[in-house]
């Protein structure tokens, strides 16, 4: 099935809000085996919804709109796609007696243009909106599918979690399955190559690869049958991805680094402590968002001056002035004072140049990251070749967890 997604408000040409439901709608519809094609944004006008329409169910079997559900005069969806596909508009009953009862609760009479949101085509297979007053729809005619959802994201994606996803899936005889991959230290075109034999054979299940800020996904899909050979497709595939590039892969299961990392220091009660210069903190920040990681983070200190490293770290005078505070030898001396200081049995210490500008002869980019575990110690240099702050402190603090992950093994 082919689908395209068709944005509706004149606000979001304008720039006034972010489109976040596109991107929503995108992945979760890639889940489902169904191909976007087109996003289209159509402001508050009649006519160019119409031909946007018109012009999306040339190439497509499905358009999913969002937006223009209202109750004002510029909410123009549902009048739009009845005409388009040859319906009419009459009242829903289920719908306004929802509006009514919504009424009541919240305590505000109902007025006039209200009541224009339990208007339905006549057709349509109604879908209740629990997180707001626009019913959503869907609306077939000629082998051609609309599905017009709320606009507001928190209303649009319950919609589509309880009723709109449903619906799509018991549309079809087959159930897909899908796995995503996370991999870090190896570029997308590097992973692609490395998979070639796998890729050039995939007729089911399908690989892809997709690029990310310092890392890498591969989205293992099987489309079978029931559930459970999906699954197994998908499993095996997995495994014969891992034999090929296992050095890299992270996570089986989407989840981000920081939080596979957090979830074996709690696993295996290894302590930890931090102390970051370049990054500003910015380490702690994501391992404190793992549930439980109080069982085992110690602290995490911003050491950003040199006298912070030298109070806090006993990091030496005459190291910063003989190798400056951006280097190895610094980085070493304040991940031994953390050692010291804190007793953790593993700690990691950042500094280097976040940018945009060099110091001295260091380039913005160059970064050092020191780690102490169990009596090992270990340095990693980076040198990102980028003079923008937030990607080098973003590119650290991921090396910060790699690092981690693969000292503790």
């Amino acid at each position: 099935m082919k689908a395209a997604i068709l944005s509706v408000g004149t606000e979001i040409l304008f720039g006034q809000i972010v489109n976040t439901n596109t991107v929503f709608l995108s992945r979760e519809l890639n889940t489902l085996g169904i191909d976007v094609m087109y996003h289209y944004t159509a402001g508050d006008n009649s006519g160019r919804l119409s031909d946007m329409l018109k012009m999306a169910f040339r190439d497509c079997d499905l358009v999913i709109t969002t937006g223009g559900l209202g109750p004002t005069e510029d909410d123009l969806t549902k009048e739009t796609v009845c005409e388009v596909m040859g319906d009419t508009l009459e009242m829903h009953q289920e719908s306004l007696d929802t509006l009514y009862a919504i009424s009541k609760r919240r305590g505000y009479t109902l007025t006039e243009n209200n009541f224009k949101q339990a208007m339905m085509p006549t057709k349509a297979v109604v879908f209740d909106n629990d997180a707001g007053t626009a019913p959503g729809f869907a609306l077939s005619s000629d082998g051609k599918t609309a599905i017009c959802m709320p606009g507001p994201p928190r209303e649009m994606k319950r919609m589509w979690e309880r009723r709109v996803k449903p619906y799509l899936l018991s549309l079809s005889d087959s159930v897909i399955y899908y796995r995503i991959l996370r991999t870090f230290g190896i570029g997308e075109s590097e992973l692609e190559t490395v998979l070639l034999p796998l890729i050039d054979a995939q007729t089911d299940p399908t690989l892809a690869t997709y690029a990310k800020e310092g890392e890498c996904s591969l989205r293992i899909a099987s489309k079978r049958r029931t559930l459970e050979e999906a699954k197994v497709a998908v499993n095996a595939m997995a495994e014969k991805v891992a034999e090929i590039a296992g050095e890299y892969i992270y996570s089986f299961d989407d989840e981000d680094l920081h939080q596979v990392v957090g979830k074996k220091l709690i696993e295996r009660n290894i302590t930890i402590s931090a102390c970051e210069s370049c990054t500003g903190g910015l380490l702690s920040e994501r391992l404190v968002s793992v549930p439980g990681i109080s069982k085992v983070f110690d602290r995490g200190l911003v050491t950003y001056t040199e006298r912070a490293k030298m109070d806090e770290l006993s990091v030496k005078r005459e190291t910063l002035d003989a190798f400056t505070a951006e280097s190895r030898e610094t980085a070493l001396e304040m991940v031994r004072g953390l050692k010291a200081k804190t007793g953790s049995r593993l700690c990691i210490s950042v500094t280097g140049v976040a940018g945009p500008d060099a110091i001295g002869d260091k380039p913005a980019g160059l970064i050092y990251i020191a780690v102490s575990f169990d009596g090992r110690e270990e340095v990693r240099v980076l040198n990102t070749g980028k003079t923008d702050r937030e990607a080098n402190r973003n590119v650290a603090v991921l090396h910060m967890f790699d690092l981690i992950n693969k000292t503790i093994g």
